[in-house]
């Protein structure tokens, strides 16, 4: 295993993926040393925010040390090139495509394709992915991660899009794998308001919740 490939056990010690979308590329330069120190370690940087090529590049150069850094919003074979080519070590994507898992699976890149219904949740399974995005996943909430799971015990989820502080341990207990979480996380007042200390209050909140 290269130094620059995603560790499943950094990802368990805090089975959270954080999602930076359209955060300046300063402000991640401050987030990523906290978000680490609030003892989290995995985050996504979705290649349609400005620069994210060039974000993900720095990161893994300069903070890549106990983080795993991935790119989000990976819809096309162009997008994945992009992704690749700057260093991210898993890839999200907000839908299935086919050609993207494909490639990922052959690569040995991690990959967690954003599914919604059962059978799209279990072909994405079926292609390869690590672990399936289930997006969006409040529309429907923990109680659909359980009845996925009663049949299907063997899919990794990771449920996406309104996880908050508030439902989390209900998606943890209901038995979903990991969570993935954006603007709950990365609160644009406190980034606006540059209250870093805040900021790392804010994701250790986080942190204990995924303990519980």
């Amino acid at each position: 295993m290269s130094e620059h490939s995603f560790s499943w056990s950094l990802f368990e010690q805090a089975p959270l993926v954080g999602i930076i979308r359209n955060v300046s590329f300063e402000d991640v330069k401050r987030i990523l040393p906290i978000y680490r120190e609030a003892g989290l370690t995995t985050v996504e940087i979705t290649m349609n925010t400005p620069g994210a090529a060039d974000m993900i590049a720095y990161a893994l150069e300069e903070e890549g040390e106990g983080l795993n850094i991935g790119a989000g919003t990976v819809c096309t074979k162009d997008d994945l090139n992009d992704a690749l080519d700057a260093g991210a070590q898993f890839i999200v994507t907000p839908v299935i495509s086919k050609k993207v898992i494909k490639s990922c699976v052959k690569k040995g890149i991690p990959v967690f394709p954003g599914a919604f219904t059962p059978s799209e949740i279990y072909n994405a399974w079926t292609m390869g992915a690590s672990m399936v995005k289930i997006y969006p996943a409040t529309s429907l909430g923990p109680e659909y991660i359980k009845d996925l799971k009663a049949p299907m015990n063997q899919l990794k989820l990771l449920p996406t899009g309104g996880v908050s502080l508030e439902n989390m341990s209900d998606f943890l207990k209901a038995g979903a794998n990991g969570l993935g979480i954006g603007s709950q996380l990365f609160d644009k007042k406190i980034i606006q308001e540059k209250d870093w200390a805040g900021l790392k209050a804010h994701f250790s909140r986080f942190v204990q919740k995924l303990s519980i």
